[in-house]
């Protein structure tokens, strides 16, 4: 071996540079089938079966998990198998997704007429346009890269990682069409420490003692020094009775800074979000997960019925990401 440790890594950069051109390539080669591969995937009532040889088959069993796990339900089909007397498994509502780079590997080949018999459509996802794969195919999926980022242009390489990039955007897109929430994810990932930490209430995880809190009459400068000592990005006011009266956050500075409205002496009350966004303890993180990515904030008070504050959830502490904290967008 002739190169030096740093050689090494200018081939490893070399290597991503590669790949990144092949996605690159391969996200500007989206087009209207992609489209339709969304709608006819959306549509299917019932399973989608992934199927490929080697390489191809090895992202098509990841394509399969994600795609299960989000929402499509999905299983993988090894083509030798589906030969074989596994193609019973496919029913006339099954939508097939089949993989190949070149689009002409026998062995899937071969079993694609009687598939196409057995199923409800198929979407090819090949860098063989003009392939037989692609010729067979209702949608085709362009996955075609520049060059592999083996230096023989040889190994499946760049064209794998645009595969898998391109059923991750199906996998995404499906989720948005049937609307998958994080209650959905919990029930597909009972045993994951994601979905039971959703499944907690509120009141199990929110934080109840050293709260950022500042009076109504506390002038801008005095409430920044304790939203900078807080450490998570928002700092609350309440009134004399223990009541939210309102919230101002690392985004809202930001802004005034940017806008130029910026003084610290005036009063926290009059730049404040009154009337902030809230929970209540007795919600379950999941709910409060979906209210703060649809809002798009990252800090959430919670209070009891007579709106007296109680607490606050960061969204780090729903994904249980422990303490690291950042601020949030527009409330």
């Amino acid at each position: 071996m002739t190169q030096n440790r740093n050689e090494w890594v200018q081939t490893a950069r070399e290597v991503f540079d590669t790949e990144i051109q092949g996605l690159e390539a391969v996200r500007d080669q989206l087009d209207a089938s992609f489209e339709k591969a969304v709608t006819l995937l959306g549509a299917c009532t019932g399973r989608v079966v992934v199927t490929g040889l080697g390489k191809s088959g090895l992202v098509g069993r990841k394509i399969a998990a994600t795609l299960s796990s989000t929402g499509t339900p999905s299983f993988f089909l090894h083509p030798v198998e589906g030969a074989h007397g596994d193609m019973g498994s496919i029913r006339r509502d099954d939508i097939i997704l089949a993989l190949s780079n070149s689009g002409r590997t026998e062995e899937l080949n071969a079993i694609m007429p009687t598939v196409r018999a057995l199923c409800g459509g198929i979407i090819a996802m090949t860098g063989g346009e003009d392939s037989p794969l692609a010729r067979m195919a209702d949608i085709v999926l362009n996955t075609r890269v520049p060059r592999e980022a083996c230096s023989l242009n040889l190994a499946p390489t760049a064209s794998t990682t645009a595969a898998l990039a391109m059923g991750d955007a199906l996998a995404v897109c499906l989720m948005r069409y049937k609307s998958f929430t994080p209650d959905d994810f919990r029930l597909f990932h009972p045993g994951g420490s994601l979905g039971q930490r959703l499944s907690l209430k509120v009141s199990e995880i929110m934080h109840r003692e050293n709260l950022p809190l500042a009076d109504l009459s506390a002038s801008l400068g005095d409430a920044l020094r304790v939203l900078d000592e807080g450490g998570i990005g928002a700092v609350l006011f309440t009134d004399g009775d223990g009541a939210l009266a309102g919230i101002l956050t690392d985004g809202d500075v930001r802004r005034m800074v940017n806008r130029g409205t910026f003084d610290r002496d005036i009063p926290s009350r009059d730049v404040m979000v009154a009337g902030p966004l809230h929970g209540t303890e007795d919600q379950s993180a999941a709910e409060l997960l979906d209210i703060m990515e649809s809002r798009t904030i990252t800090v959430l008070p919670v209070t009891d019925g007579r709106n007296r504050l109680l607490g606050v959830v960061h969204l780090h502490d729903l994904l249980g990401k422990g303490s690291v904290r950042f601020a949030e967008k527009d409330r």
